[in-house]
């Protein structure tokens, strides 16, 4: 089993409103990694705006998890 692993997650804005539309998938993926006995290490984010249709911001998270 590897000591590390490093994902990647984008979290959308909502199309209305404020805050992110995904965190469920942040969390889907935090937690998946601990079932798989790994505990988040690091996490880091980037920002980018979108310009396109329903733009907004896009938080680009990268997550470090550590094995136990």
């Amino acid at each position: 089993m590897p000591k590390y692993v490093v994902l990647q997650t984008v979290l959308k804005e909502k199309f209305l409103g404020t805050g992110s539309g995904n965190l469920s998938e942040l969390e889907g993926v935090i937690n998946k990694q601990c079932s798989k006995g790994f505990r988040l290490h690091t996490i880091s984010t980037t920002t980018s705006g979108s310009k396109g249709f329903g733009g907004g911001d896009r938080i680009q998270a990268t997550m470090v998890f550590e094995s136990l």
